[in-house]
C-alpha cells in the first residue's frame, strides 16, 4: 500500500496554513492552505495504521468484542479547533491521527493503557496523557482516556515525530460520545465543541453524570453534591423538558438505509459522506490498494464541506462495515443504543 509522505515544506509555512485556516476567507490563500493542510493530514495515516496493528495485537486478550477504529479528523474540525485555541498551530495538534480502542469495561481501559504505558520495547514517546474518566470535563461531560504520542519508527524515520493520540474508553463512554455528535448534527449545532443550546449541553452533562455512577467512575463536579438516584432524577426531569428521547428516537427512523452495503463488505477503507440537511447516510467502500484514491475523494468533498454545504465526510478503517457501524454509529446516525440507556435511567426513577 501506498501511503503519503511528508513533504520538504517547512513546518513554519505549514503552521501559516494553519492561521490562514483560522480566518475562514475563502480566496486563493484559503485554497492553498487548505492543501498543505490536507497533505500534512494524510501524511498522519502511515502512523496510524502501524499503531493500530500494534493495538489490535494488544486485545485479542481482552474479552467483551473489543473496537479498534482510526481515523484522520476532518478538515472542519481541524479549522474548528484551531479557532478555538488561538495558541495551538497545525504541525502541534495531536489529535489529526486518531486510533480508538473501546472495551467492555473500566478495569480493561485501565489495563490496557497501563499496558501502553510499561512497554518497553514500545518505540513512540509518550509525551502527554488526558484521564477524562477520572477527572471529566465539567463543560460537557466528555469521559475517555487519552495517550499522546510522538511516532517513532526505525523503518520509516520520515514519519518521525508526527504526532499520534490513542483514546482508550469504555463502551458506555463510546455511546454516550456519538450521540452528542450525532445530536450536533441533528440539531446543527457543535455540541461536541460545547456549542449550543444550554439545555441539551446540560442533558448531555447529566447523562454522562449518569453514566459515571453505573461504572462507579467519578462524576462531573457540578454534581458532586447529588446522590446518584438524584443525578437519575436530574435526567428524566430534563429529558422530560426536552422531549430527548422521542426527538432523539425520530431522528434515528428518519436516516436513510446505508448505501452499498454488499460492496463494502471486505473493503479496508470506508468514506462515510453524512448529508445533515437531508438526513443520509453514504458509505464509499476503498481495496487496500485504493488508498491514495480514498484520500483523494476524501480531499474532494471535505472541500465541499469546507465552503459550507452540509456534508460532513470522514474516511476510516475499522474492518467489516458491521464493525464500522459499531465503531462510527454517529456517522450512520445510530443513537439507539444510547436512547435504552437513557430509558432505563429515567425507568429507574419511577420505581
Amino acid at each position: 500500500m501506498s501511503f503519503a509522505k511528508p513533504s520538504k515544506v517547512s513546518r513554519s509555512r505549514i503552521n501559516k496554513a494553519g492561521k490562514t485556516l483560522k480566518k475562514e476567507i475563502i480566496n486563493s490563500d484559503f485554497e492553498s492552505a487548505v492543501k498543505l493542510a490536507d497533505n500534512w493530514r494524510a501524511c498522519h495515516a502511515y502512523p496510524i495504521n502501524t499503531f493500530q496493528s500494534t493495538l489490535r495485537t494488544k486485545l485479542r486478550k481482552y474479552q467483551n468484542e473489543p473496537i479498534v477504529a482510526q481515523r484522520l479528523k476532518r478538515m472542519p474540525t481541524i479549522i474548528d479547533k484551531l479557532q478555538r485555541y488561538p495558541n495551538m498551530q497545525l504541525t502541534t495538534m495531536q489529535d489529526i491521527g486518531g486510533i480508538r480502542a473501546i472495551l467492555g469495561s473500566i478495569e480493561d481501559v485501565y489495563k490496557l493503557a497501563k499496558d501502553y504505558r510499561e512497554n518497553k520495547r514500545l518505540p513512540h514517546e509518550l509525551y502527554n496523557e488526558n484521564n477524562h474518566i477520572q477527572t471529566p470535563r465539567n463543560e460537557d461531560g466528555y469521559r475517555s482516556l487519552h495517550l499522546m504520542y510522538k511516532y517513532r519508527n526505525p523503518q520509516a524515520k520520515e514519519y518521525d515525530g508526527l504526532r499520534v493520540e490513542l483514546q482508550i474508553r469504555t463502551k458506555t463512554q463510546h455511546i454516550w460520545a456519538t450521540a452528542v455528535e450525532t445530536m450536533g448534527t441533528f440539531l446543527g449545532q457543535a455540541l461536541k465543541s460545547r456549542q449550543g443550546d444550554k439545555d441539551w449541553l446540560d442533558f448531555f452533562a447529566t447523562v454522562s453524570s449518569a453514566f459515571a455512577c453505573i461504572e462507579k467512575t467519578p462524576v462531573l463536579p457540578r454534581h458532586q453534591n447529588m446522590t446518584k438516584l438524584e443525578i437519575f432524577k436530574a435526567v428524566a426531569n430534563t429529558e422530560k423538558k426536552l422531549g430527548a428521547l422521542e426527538k432523539m428516537n425520530a431522528f434515528y427512523k428518519a436516516a436513510d438505509e446505508i448505501t452499498g452495503k454488499r460492496k463494502s463488505e471486505g473493503s479496508s477503507y470506508h468514506l462515510i459522506i453524512l448529508n445533515s440537511l437531508e438526513k443520509t447516510v453514504e458509505v464509499k467502500p476503498y481495496s487496500r490498494d485504493e488508498f491514495k484514491k480514498a484520500v483523494a475523494d476524501y480531499a474532494q468533498i471535505e472541500a465541499e464541506a469546507v465552503k459550507g454545504k452540509k456534508i460532513e465526510p470522514v474516511l476510516v478503517s475499522a474492518g467489516p462495515l458491521s464493525t464500522l457501524k459499531r465503531a462510527y454509529p454517529n456517522f450512520f446516525l445510530d443513537i439507539s443504543e444510547f436512547c435504552k440507556a437513557v430509558a432505563e435511567i429515567v425507568d429507574k426513577t419511577k420505581k
